[in-house]
């Protein structure tokens, strides 16, 4: 009777493995399993496998790789943010039906850095705009928060609903996490954010997370693109960049409707002011005044400007909108898809209703 079921036990184990396919990831080949019905995002970043990904809700397209071989499904239909489904995946939705050969750019770093669950009070809350609030988080005493400059956190709503936020402070100056809220109308909570939270309020949050990092190791110039609150996660990596001694020249654009959307507009003037290689040019896509710098689409000004866009590396946050023209205009010019890194923020307007 035992050696029945140790033999039905051994049959379970083997059928139970013929249902994982492998992944093989070009051109690193770097080898990982995915189980029966969960994504390749999740056995990736399970098995320490630096894919990148953003939203993790198949609408930014940050993680989209290509598909050298094998088929994929999506359990909700074909996701927003993947561009070709024939050629590429968005392994945060793709669940594997055959063994796969991806290519893919790893970022070990990120991963190296496993996301926590921890309390965090509001240490100050500061209205810099008509609909930005920058927050101040304090973790418990004698503790830190590890994190690479661009990546974001999730706050844990009681039903157990996220809502992600980039950081905006760089890693070395890490006493307090400093956010950069919009408003959202009609946001639940956003709503609360403004109408109501008090400074000292106790929330959750998960953190670090997301791939959207500085690549330090490059030796091409750093072409930066924020849209709105897209401004955070760029503050951080230009901070770290100045704090670890990066002189490759750093240029950014910084699109918004009008002039007062520029709600922290001092800040990146200082900067122009202190480090010889940065330069700061903002564009107005609607100027409700006198205005005598650049306007329309900031995406159009880059293109204005930099006639050699292929020698940069170049990051771009913000609204979905933005970042999708931006990346589509700037591969037709000859950039590389290599030395486009993007985090789009469709994911927190979406699910904040």
């Amino acid at each position: 009777m035992y050696k029945m079921r140790d033999n039905l036990a051994v049959s379970y184990k083997i059928c139970k493995s013929m249902s994982n396919y492998q992944v093989k990831v070009q051109p690193q080949d770097k080898l990982f399993s995915v189980q029966q019905g969960e994504t390749v995002l999740d056995a990736a970043l399970r098995q320490n496998v630096g894919l990148p990904y953003g939203c993790r809700s198949g609408n930014c397209g940050t993680c989209e790789v290509t598909l050298l071989e094998g088929r994929v499904s999506y359990a909700d239909g074909i996701p927003t943010g993947l561009a070709d489904p024939d050629y590429d995946c968005l392994p945060c939705q793709a669940i594997a039906g055959s063994d796969l050969v991806i290519e893919a750019e790893l970022v070990e770093q990120a991963v190296e850095i496993q996301p926590h669950t921890m309390p965090c009070k509001v240490q100050s809350h500061e209205q810099l705009s008509h609909d930005v609030m920058r927050l101040m988080l304090k973790l418990p005493e004698n503790q830190r928060l590890q994190f690479l400059a661009g990546q974001y956190l999730d706050f844990i709503l009681p039903g157990g609903e996220h809502r992600a936020f980039s950081i905006a402070n760089a890693p070395h100056d890490d006493e307090l996490i400093e956010l950069h809220i919009r408003h959202i109308e009609g946001g639940k909570f956003t709503d609360f954010v403004f109408d109501s939270m008090k400074d000292k309020t106790v929330l959750r949050i998960e953190a670090p997370l997301g791939t959207f990092t500085l690549r330090e190791e490059s030796i091409r110039p750093i072409l930066m693109i924020g849209g709105g609150t897209g401004f955070a996660p760029l503050k951080s990596m230009i901070e770290h960049a100045f704090h670890v001694g990066v002189t490759r020249p750093i240029t950014l654009y910084w699109g918004v409707r009008a002039e007062c959307d520029l709600y922290l507009p001092d800040l990146p003037q200082q900067w122009s002011q202190q480090h010889d290689n940065f330069s700061f040019i903002p564009v107005l896509s609607e100027p409700d005044a006198p205005w005598q710098g650049r306007s329309g689409f900031v995406h159009e000004a880059v293109m204005q400007d930099i006639a050699n866009i292929s020698d940069y590396d170049v990051y771009m946050t913000g609204p979905p909108v933005m970042v999708n023209a931006a990346a589509a205009a700037f591969e037709e010019t000859g950039l590389s898809r290599e030395q486009m890194f993007s985090d789009s923020f469709e994911y927190g307007a979406q699910n904040d209703k």
